[in-house]
């Protein structure tokens, strides 16, 4: 099997657990889903070669699971000078920059209180993740991209647009 072809497979595995994050109330298990999935992706972006991104992808698994402690203005600013710092030592180009920017917006989206304001972040970072996925050329991941969004957003509507409110559990 070749790298792209195996590279395609982590995506579809990961779009299993990015699926079983909508279906679960407890944050903590939506945080090991994600976890799962950030793994998975960061797979299909090393066999890729894309290490700017690999890197967002260990640290977004790390950050997630360490926002499962709570709201903290300092790890989230520890870990957006991490992605900075990622970013800077794996420059690769225009590439760098758009794994780079799509990282940041979830490292303030996991420290939030607000889950309306967490769940904005997740989609306009979601929206960079797509660009840079059609741009190096990976259409399950653009694929599994668009279906979160979707995702995200039939979930923002019903807490949001039409008038339920979300539950909060941990």
């Amino acid at each position: 099997m070749t790298p792209f072809l195996l590279s395609q497979l982590c995506i579809a595995l990961a779009m299993c657990f990015d699926a079983m994050t909508f279906q679960f109330r407890l944050r903590r298990h939506v945080v090991y889903c994600l976890v799962c999935a950030n793994v998975l992706i960061g797979a299909h972006f090393g066999l890729l070669g894309h290490w700017t991104a690999l890197l967002m992808m260990v640290l977004a698994a790390t950050r997630n699971l360490v926002s499962l402690r709570g709201p903290s203005r300092r790890l989230m600013w520890g870990f957006v000078a991490l992605t900075l710092l990622a970013v800077a030592v794996t420059w690769a180009g225009p590439l760098s920059l758009l794994g780079g920017a799509a990282a940041l917006l979830p490292n303030f989206a996991m420290f939030s209180r607000s889950d309306k304001r967490m769940r904005v972040l997740i989609m306009a970072s979601t929206l960079i993740w797509i660009a840079h996925n059609a741009a190096i050329g990976s259409p399950m991941a653009v694929l599994m991209e668009v279906l979160f969004l979707a995702g995200n957003l039939v979930g923002y509507y019903r807490f949001y647009l039409r008038g339920q409110r979300p539950r909060v559990s941990t």
